[in-house]
């Protein structure tokens, strides 16, 4: 796991419908010192984004919400901030096959902390911001 300065702030848009995954994903991002903005479904996540005037470094969403899908609020997110990297999470087995043409992250639910680190961490600063095929193998998380 990765240790993250106080002071070094990314901004993370964490969108997830379950306040149960929320509460504790916001406190795991927040402790290892990012910047965290969460919305409950991609409606609000809109309205943040539009509101928001600093740099969102991150979007964090869940796959499946009612409304619009995690893939679906990166697309339009990404138009508005296209340096914006992108993880996207789901309980689905096989979620990750959902991400093979954009190249973005995914981490499988449930995670532990240092792998939700370890992940946000590579999606923020790899070179490109895509998901290195190496890292892919979603049985390593």
């Amino acid at each position: 796991m990765t240790l993250r300065l106080k002071n070094t702030l990314e901004t993370i848009l964490v969108v997830e419908d379950n306040p149960f995954v929320m509460k504790p994903v916001v406190i795991m991002l927040e402790l290892a010192g990012f910047k965290v903005l969460s919305a409950s479904g991609a409606e609000q996540a809109i309205q943040i984004e539009s509101d928001f005037t600093g740099t969102i470094h991150l979007l964090l969403s869940d796959v499946m919400m009612p409304g619009m899908s995690g893939p679906d609020l990166a697309e339009k997110l990404q138009r508005a901030r296209p340096q914006m990297r992108v993880i996207l999470m789901s309980g689905f087995i096989g979620g990750a096959m959902l991400l093979l043409n954009h190249g973005w992250h995914f981490i499988q639910k449930p995670f532990m902390a240092n792998a939700l680190l370890d992940r946000v961490n590579d999606a923020l600063h790899s070179e490109t911001g895509q998901q290195q095929t190496d890292r892919f193998d979603t049985r390593k998380q």
